[in-house]
């Protein structure tokens, strides 16, 4: 690849999938829903674009096809969950282009944004893997493992997520909200663990990072992190990966709990937030991403190092040319 688009170039992973696509010499056209005075990582591409949000699909869908015709773009590299459901709408058309959206399949995005649907897919493969799931509307509150969490079937970063510890507050929270959206969980206290998974299907190779989050950001990112070493959970989300059809890199959630046991909370089809701890533990998840799109083989995961870390590296480039697409934002 030559020319790649990276959109919401302001989100956590933004920094270290810029700075890998440059030490693999490629272009970077950064684009953002917000100026470029406002995001830090605006001076680390080759171009800048402000778009509209990937909520208003439409003008979302003609600025991204007219940045990648104007510039030249091989493929789109998106990070947002928003941005991954619109272009897995559209894919027809940026094949039309020879536009490659470095993205799973359209199958296995649908199954990974529906937190049921994802639920009963591995029920019906790998009984007991995840977290028990069930339709707030369908459940009978006498039922429901008190306290238990409450979150939106397509949810993302944590938006619309509510504990809820008995069955009184239950009633209150059904008396504000439409339970037909939304998924209920038992709450089980632990460790939440963020598993970085490549995955190629022609090479038939996964590699799989495993970190437990010690401090998160309100938005579920991990801001301090350990890096470890667990070859039945690292086979586990492999074997997880194969069912799902993963292509390239995306993330898995689990809680530890205290005996030690990993329940699955959910599975994103992007990067991480907290991508940069795997890379700094010795695998480059991002170059292996775009290798899955380039038909390279991706590197074996036997180099990680097992570590503690709470910062991110820091990178600074040249500024780049500052643009509109035709029709502004």
């Amino acid at each position: 690849m030559r020319t790649v688009v990276v959109t919401a170039i302001g989100s956590f992973s933004a920094d270290i999938v810029i700075r890998k696509c440059r030490e693999n010499g490629i272009r970077v056209i950064g684009c953002d829903v917000y100026p470029r005075e406002w995001i830090a990582d605006a001076g680390n591409v080759d171009v800048f674009y402000q778009v509209p949000y990937a909520t208003d699909t439409e003008r979302f869908m003609e600025a991204m096809m007219t940045i990648c015709r104007k510039e030249g773009a091989e493929a789109v590299i998106p990070l947002t969950d928003a941005e991954i459901d619109v272009f897995n709408l559209h894919r027809a058309e940026f094949g039309e282009m020879d536009v490659i959206l470095c993205m799973s399949d359209r199958a296995c995005i649908g199954l990974c944004r529906d937190k049921m649907e994802l639920y009963r897919f591995l029920e019906e493969h790998m009984e007991g893997i995840a977290i028990p799931t069930r339709r707030l509307e369908d459940a009978c509150l006498d039922e429901i493992r008190y306290p238990a969490v409450c979150k939106p079937y397509n949810g993302r970063s944590s938006q619309g997520l509510k504990f809820v510890g008995s069955r009184r507050e239950m009633e209150g929270f059904l008396q504000e909200t439409d339970p037909s959206g939304y998924i209920v969980q038992p709450m089980i206290k632990g460790t939440v663990v963020t598993v970085d998974v490549v995955r190629s299907p022609e090479q038939e190779a996964c590699a799989a990072v495993c970190r437990r989050e010690l401090l998160r950001t309100l938005n579920g990112a991990g801001t301090s992190v350990q890096v470890f070493r667990n070859r039945q959970l690292e086979e586990r989300c492999r074997a997880i990966a194969g069912l799902l059809g993963i292509r390239g890199c995306v993330n898995m959630e689990f809680i530890e709990d205290r005996d030690g046991v990993y329940h699955m909370l959910e599975c994103n089809p992007r990067f991480s937030g907290g991508v940069e701890f795997s890379c700094l533990a010795g695998y480059d998840c991002v170059t292996n991403h775009l290798r899955c799109f380039e038909g390279r083989e991706i590197e074996r995961d036997d180099r990680i190092t097992g570590m503690y870390t709470s910062a991110f590296s820091q990178y600074q480039s040249k500024s780049p040319r500052p643009q509109t697409y035709p029709g502004g934002n």
